[in-house]
Parts: structure tokens; C-alpha cells; sequence
């Protein structure tokens, strides 16, 4: 199927309408052209994308389905522009990255803003992913590096490890829970839980976790900060299950105590992920080099299907 921008947005303006009158009319064209690009799309399509009544035009299943991939595919032409302005404007390189809550929120914001004040003709753009989606998206070229932690299937991907993740619980720093030497999820599914924003990596997988056990999460608040996370279990607002890295950053805080978990998953090893055959970059390289610096560690590679 063949298809022209143009007629892309003029769907895409007939679905927020309702009307092909008044999407002929925000589109300056007669009446008659919209409707003759209309049907040219749904000949292409072999099914109508949309449903004539009296009072207008609603769309069909199928039209549901294109109005999806034509704002994608708008979404893209836009993205494509912007990136080739940045070029214009003298950019000589742009790499995306794909990362679990982990590494957007806690160490990436650290490494990209050395990166970006030493490299200032490079863009980043760093997008949250869950985990078994990376791997995905990096084996089908969506993005240039992924970060990726625990179990995953690499299958047709370089791996490079590159330091150790471990899920600790924090609490409020009173008796209860300072005696305690370590602790196993399921011993605290029944207590207030501070937890990451809806749809973060992290907070789907220990969602998971809760349901696989026989609860749900009783989540008192959702943030998009492990810091600001740490402040509310501080504050006395629940418990949360956070990077040891940032509770690290708290063991001074007199109202903030951390408790290892004893679950085997809550030791995960960190991997960067890029496609086999892959030529990388000078500036992909300097990322990758980057992220190794910060956490002072050699990157040995493991062949295979997937990451231990």
C-alpha cells in the first residue's frame, strides 16, 4: 500500500471531525477531492475505513486500525524532520537509547550530562523501556543501545555486562524494622508500599511479582524518583523497593533504613545491548565507554541467547 502524507493527515483530521465538510474545509479542498482521497485510500485498503450517516462519518474497525498507524506514521515524518534540522543545524550525531527504570532514573542522568556538555554536536534521546522489550526494539533497529537488566533474550545481540544491580527494601528507620538483617518479598506484601509511576519497569515487575504471589501492591503513592521515593518512606508514608545504589545515597538519613531482600531476582546483572552485526559509531562508542567509566568496571561480552 502506497501512501501519501497528505492523505494521512486529511484522515487523521476526518476522525477528529467526524465530517469530511469540515476536514475539506481546515484542508482547503472541495468537498469532491477529499472524497475522491478517501476512496483511493479505501481501494488500497480493499475495506472501508469509514461509515456514512446522515450527520456525518464515524470510522470502522478497520479505520480504527489505520487512524493508529497513520499517527504513527505522521508522528515519524515529524521526528524524521526534526532530526535531520538538528543535522542542518550542525549536529553530527544522534543515538537512541533504551532503558529500564533503573537506568533512566537513577545513573543515565548522570552519564548523559558529561556526555552531552562534552560532546555538544551529539543528541541522546533516552526513552524508558521495560526490560524484554529492549532486546526486542534493539534486534529490529528502533534504537541504537539498550540497557537491560536481569534475565533477557539476546538472541542475535552483543552483550556487554557492565555492573551489578541489587533491589533492596527500604523503611522507615524504626525497631521493627532495623533488627531486621534481610527480608523476603513475600513477608512484606501486606504493608503500604511507596512505589514508581504507572507503567515504569520496575513497578510492572514487582506488580507482577505481588499477583504471582496472591497480592496486589497497596500503593499509597506513585512517584518518578527513586530520591523522592526515599523521602516519603522517610517521611513515614510506607515501605519501597529501590536501587542499593540510592538507598546508598540516604544511609545517613537517620529515618531511612535499608533491608536486603533474600529473592534471587533481586540480584540482577546490567547489560548493554547492541545488534550483532552492528558498526558502531565513534559517538556510540564514547556512550558505551562512558557508561562503563561511571561504574569503574571492565565489560566482559557473553555470547548466547540470553543474558545470565
Amino acid at each position: 500500500m502506497q501512501f501519501d502524507l497528505k492523505d494521512l493527515r486529511l484522515f487523521v483530521l476526518i476522525a477528529q471531525t467526524g465530517s469530511l465538510t469540515r476536514a475539506s474545509e481546515q484542508s482547503h479542498l472541495s468537498l469532491a477531492a477529499t472524497s475522491a482521497r478517501i476512496r483511493a485510500l479505501e481501494e488500497q485498503a480493499g475495506m472501508p475505513l469509514l461509515i456514512r450517516e446522515a450527520r456525518g462519518v464515524r470510522l470502522s474497525a478497520p479505520g480504527e486500525a489505520f487512524l493508529h498507524h497513520a499517527r504513527a506514521m505522521l508522528q515519524q515524518s515529524r521526528q524524521l524532520q526534526a532530526d535531520l534540522q538538528e543535522y542542518g543545524a550542525g549536529l553530527r550525531g544522534h543515538v537512541r537509547v533504551f532503558a529500564n527504570t533503573t537506568a533512566v532514573a537513577d545513573f543515565m542522568p548522570d552519564i548523559l550530562a558529561a556526555y552531552l556538555t562534552e560532546h555538544p554536536h551529539i543528541s541522546v534521546d533516552l526513552q524508558e523501556r521495560p526490560n524484554a522489550g529492549i532486546a526486542a526494539d534493539i534486534r529490529d533497529g528502533r534504537a541504537d543501545l539498550g540497557i537491560v537488566a536481569g534475565a533477557v533474550d539476546t538472541h542475535g545481540l552483543r552483550v556487554m555486562h557492565f555492573s551489578t544491580d541489587r533491589l533492596v527494601l527500604v523503611a522507615p528507620d524504626t525497631e521493627r524494622w532495623a533488627k531486621l538483617d534481610c527480608v523476603a518479598f513475600a513477608d512484606v506484601l501486606h504493608e503500604r508500599f511507596v512505589g514508581m509511576h504507572r507503567g515504569s519497569t520496575l513497578q510492572t515487575f514487582l506488580d507482577h511479582l505481588g499477583q504471582q504471589l496472591g497480592a496486589t501492591l497497596k500503593l499509597r503513592i506513585q512517584l518518578s524518583s527513586f530520591d523522592t521515593m526515599c523521602r516519603m518512606v522517610a517521611a513515614g508514608v510506607g515501605i519501597a523497593v529501590v536501587p542499593e545504589t540510592v538507598a546508598l545515597r540516604f544511609r545517613g538519613t537517620p529515618q531511612v533504613c535499608r533491608v536486603p531482600l533474600t529473592d534471587a531476582w533481586a540480584v540482577r546483572p546490567r547489560y548493554m545491548l547492541v545488534r550483532e552485526e552492528q558498526q558502531l559509531s565513534a559517538h556510540l562508542q564514547e556512550l558505551i565507554a562512558a557508561i562503563e567509566d561511571y561504574h569503574d568496571c571492565p565489560t566482559p561480552e557473553f555470547p548466547g541467547a540470553s543474558a545470565r
